[in-house]
């Protein structure tokens, strides 16, 4: 049994998805990010970062991992699943992982702060990370336009890429120049599973879909966490 700490974003969604493709029995404790459930000490004896995703093992005597990219290699060895086991092949995987570990996700993530979050708006930054963004998109697909997942048969770099990439409208940002990015995107939306694993836990908004009532009132709780991480000074 694998209990999972996580939240309705689209570094938790990678660990359900994975989660969900592996059928592996797991417990959901779904955190609230704006009540501050990652900074209590109970969750920082877990992840000492204070950030979702983490899981706890209790088959490996309640052995805990964090940082989704990590959890999601724990699985795929565990499992022996959505990774190949050659050196060749695992480091295809472990490539397009890092990819999106070290660059779709911090870029989008800013993004996000400085076009939806930030309550000045800072032109050149949202540029910067909008434009950078749109760069690691077409690099995508470029790549996809010769291949139908991003490392060989699908594995947890689709996953985790995925889980970011498919909320690029929340981001600011427009793919219709990008067929085969759009194609992959379209392929894995198909996938039970990640039709499960990104309602896990349920969420009041879609990040697909960045327009409503609903959408302004989640604006205004991030933005209320922006500005009270700027004036915090403990380090976590």
């Amino acid at each position: 049994m694998i209990d999972l700490y996580t939240a309705a974003t689209p570094n938790g969604h990678k660990v359900s998805i994975a989660l969900e493709e592996l059928a592996l029995p797991y417990t959901v404790h779904a955190l609230s990010l704006s009540a501050r459930d990652q900074k209590e000490p109970w969750f920082l004896a877990i992840n000492p970062n204070g950030r979702i995703p983490a899981i706890i093992d209790r088959a490996e005597d309640d052995f805990a991992v964090f940082e989704s990219g990590a959890i999601l290699i724990y699985l795929a060895e565990k499992t022996g699943r959505l990774m190949p086991s050659d050196m060749k092949g695992r480091s295809r995987v472990l490539q397009w992982l890092m990819f999106q570990m070290g660059g779709v996700g911090p870029m989008m993530g800013q993004a996000n702060v400085f076009f939806r979050y930030f309550p000045e708006k800072l032109q050149p930054v949202i540029d910067r990370y909008q434009g950078e963004s749109m760069r690691l998109f077409r690099v995508l697909d470029g790549h996809l336009k010769d291949h139908e997942f991003l490392a060989g048969d699908y594995s947890i770099a689709d996953i985790a890429n995925w889980a970011w990439v498919r909320t690029y409208p929340w981001s600011g940002l427009n793919i219709d120049e990008l067929p085969h990015l759009k194609r992959w995107l379209d392929v894995i939306d198909a996938r039970p599973a990640a039709q499960r694993g990104v309602v896990i836990p349920p969420s009041d908004i879609d990040l697909t879909k960045p327009e409503g009532d609903k959408a302004d009132a989640f604006v205004q709780g991030a933005r209320n966490m922006v500005e009270t991480g700027k004036s915090r000074k403990d380090g976590v």
